[in-house]
């Protein structure tokens, strides 16, 4: 949606998408999680801990955020 058009919608219509999108990307990293930690437990992925475990999620939120949104600043 270009700007203009953003700006043309009423606030509570903007305050209801954005709330969507937040929702939407919430879902998204606990289904990423949930995956990583059945991937451990099925022994796919070693179990690395602490920092690793986080940087290990990055890297994924990251590749599927690329995967399905595009890249950023390309909304």
């Amino acid at each position: 949606m270009p700007p203009a058009d953003w700006n043309l919608l009423t606030d509570d219509l903007q305050l209801a998408l954005t709330r969507e999108a937040l929702r939407r990307a919430a879902e998204t990293l606990a289904d990423h999680a949930r995956l990583l930690a059945l991937e451990m437990e099925q022994g796919t992925l070693g179990d690395r801990g602490g920092p690793e475990a986080l940087r290990l999620f990055a890297a994924v939120v990251t590749a599927t955020s690329v995967d399905a949104f595009g890249p950023i600043g390309h909304a």
